[in-house]
C-alpha cells in the first residue's frame, strides 16, 4: 500500500493509496458521499460509494465534523471535477479524532478574532498559501547566498548593546545584575564574520521595541543579513537586486497554486527583472516636494513618502545616499559629500515600502569612534567592534532584508502580520 501525500496523487493514478489528513468539507447525495480533505501539501476529494465499500466504513462519514482527522485508503481515479484532477474512491476510513465544533466558521470574522485563533487560522487556504510562499522566500535566499560562496553564521539574540538606536530595545535581566537586550540586528556580528570568512550571512529573528502600529511593523521579525569584505555600496546594491530577482522567480515557479489562491497578479511579479531604477535621496526629496509633500531635507522617509515614490516605478527602486542625521552610526560617510552616507534602501513596488536596507560600513577606527560618541553610545561597550578596525580593517558592506515585508509584497497581502506564523505586535503577545 502506498502512503502518499496529496501533492503527489497524480503519480498514483489507478493505484490503491492511503492518505492522512483533516476534513475541510463534506456533502452527501445519499448512496454517494464526498469528503474534501487536506494534508498540508494539498486538497483532495474522497468519494464514498455505498455499494463499493464496507457498511461500517461508509457510516463513519456521519459523525465527521470540520477538521476531524482521518486516514483514508482507496483507489486513485482521474476526475476533472475534483481538486487537482484526481479523486480517491475510498474502501476504508479510519477516524483518528472527531473534532469539536471548529471556532472559525465559513463566514466573515474580525481580524482580532482571527489573531486570537492564529494557531487555527494557519489552516485556512490563504494563510497557508502565504506561509508556503514564506518558506520559498527563505529557502531561495539561503540557496542564493550558499551558491555564491557565502558562509552562514548565527548571530546572538541576546546582546549587550544597541546597534539601531537605544530607544527601541527590549531589555531583560541577565546574570549578576547585568542587563541584556534582544537583538535589533545581526549585522555587527556579521561584520566580524566577514573579516574571518570574507562573505557571510545570517537569518534569524530581530526585535524592535518601536510603538509603531503601521501595516509594515512587527515587534519581532526575521531578517536575512549578508556582509561582504572588500565591497562597497555599488556591490551590495547589485547583490540585493540579484537576490530579489532570484526570490521572485523562485516563488513564481514553486508557488503557482499558492499565488492563485491569493489571487495575486502574476504579471506584476513577472515584471520584477533587472535592472532596477536607482535614485538619490536628493531626487526622492524633489519628487515628494513636486507632489506637494512638505518634506524637509534631512528627515528620514516615512511610509507614505515611500509609497508615493515607489508607486512611480513598475519595479523595486533603490534610494541611496541618505543624510547622516537619518541613519545609524556605523554607516560610512560619502567622501565626495560628507553630509550623506553611502547607504541604500530598496523600496518594493506597489507601495509596500522598504524591504532591504544596507550600506558601506565605516572601516576607519578613529572615524567610527567619533561616530559612536556623536550618537551618544559608549565606545567602551563597542570595544570588540572597534577591534575589527584595528586588525586588518578593509572596506566592507552589507544589508538586511526583512522577510515579512518581502513576503507581504510578493503575496499582495495588506499587513505583515499575515506574513509570519505568530505575529508579535504592540498589543499582541498571544498565542
Amino acid at each position: 500500500m502506498n502512503k502518499i501525500s496529496i501533492d503527489n496523487i497524480g503519480k498514483y493514478d489507478g493505484q490503491r493509496v492511503t492518505l492522512s489528513g483533516w476534513l475541510v468539507h463534506k456533502r452527501s447525495s445519499g448512496k454517494i458521499r464526498f469528503l474534501v480533505m487536506r494534508d498540508g501539501t494539498g486538497v483532495a476529494q474522497v468519494t464514498l460509494v455505498k455499494s463499493e465499500m464496507d457498511k461500517d466504513h461508509f457510516e463513519r462519514y456521519e459523525p465527521l465534523t470540520l477538521e476531524s482527522s482521518v486516514v483514508v485508503t482507496g483507489l486513485v481515479k482521474k476526475d476533472k471535477r475534483a481538486p487537482g484532477g484526481h479523486e480517491v474512491l475510498a474502501s476504508q476510513i479510519v477516524v483518528v479524532q472527531i473534532a469539536e465544533e471548529y471556532p472559525i466558521a465559513p463566514k466573515e470574522h474580525g481580524v482580532g478574532f482571527l489573531l486570537d485563533h492564529r494557531h487555527l487560522w494557519l489552516r485556512s487556504s490563504k494563510q497557508h498559501a502565504v506561509l508556503k510562499v514564506r518558506h520559498t522566500v527563505i529557502r531561495a535566499a539561503r540557496r542564493f547566498f550558499d551558491e555564491q560562496g557565502f558562509t552562514a553564521l548565527d548571530a546572538p539574540i541576546l546582546t549587550p548593546v544597541a546597534c539601531e538606536g537605544t530607544t527601541s530595545l527590549f531589555e531583560t535581566d541577565y546574570f549578576e545584575e547585568q542587563k541584556a537586550y534582544l537583538s535589533q540586528s545581526g549585522q555587527l556580528y556579521m561584520e566580524a564574520g566577514a573579516m574571518a570568512f570574507g562573505k557571510v550571512y545570517c537569518c534569524g529573528p530581530t526585535f524592535r521595541a518601536e510603538k509603531s502600529k503601521t501595516r509594515r511593523h512587527l515587534t519581532e521579525f526575521w531578517m536575512i543579513e549578508p556582509e561582504v569584505a572588500f565591497a562597497g555600496l555599488s556591490d551590495i546594491m547589485e547583490l540585493a537586486e540579484s537576490l530579489i530577482v532570484t526570490i521572485v522567480k523562485e516563488v513564481l515557479s514553486a508557488n503557482a497554486e499558492d499565488l492563485k489562491t491569493l489571487e495575486r497578479d502574476r504579471e506584476k511579479l513577472e515584471a520584477i527583472k533587472s535592472p532596477f531604477e536607482s535614485i538619490s535621496y536628493d531626487k526622492a526629496v524633489r519628487i515628494l516636494q513636486d507632489h506637494g509633500v512638505p518634506f524637509e531635507w534631512g528627515n528620514d522617509l516615512g511610509a507614505a513618502d515611500e509609497t508615493l515614490i515607489s508607486d512611480r516605478f513598475e519595479r523595486p527602486v533603490f534610494i541611496h545616499r541618505y543624510p547622516v542625521s537619518a541613519k545609524p552610526f556605523y554607516m560610512k560617510n560619502d567622501p565626495e559629500k560628507p553630509d550623506v552616507v553611502l547607504c541604500m534602501d530598496l523600496l518594493a513596488s506597489e507601495g509596500y515600502g522598504e524591504i532591504i536596507g544596507g550600506s558601506a560600513r565605516e572601516e576607519d577606527k578613529d572615524a567610527l569612534h567619533k561616530k559612536l560618541v556623536e550618537a551618544g553610545l559608549s565606545p567602551e561597550q563597542f570595544s570588540w567592534y572597534l577591534d575589527l578596525r584595528k586588525y586588518g580593517s578593509v572596506p566592507h558592506a552589507g544589508f538586511g532584508m526583512g522577510i515579512e515585508r518581502t513576503v507581504a509584497w510578493i503575496c499582495g497581502v495588506p499587513h505583515v502580520r499575515e506574513a509570519i506564523p505568530f505575529p508579535r505586535l504592540i498589543q499582541r503577545l498571544y498565542p
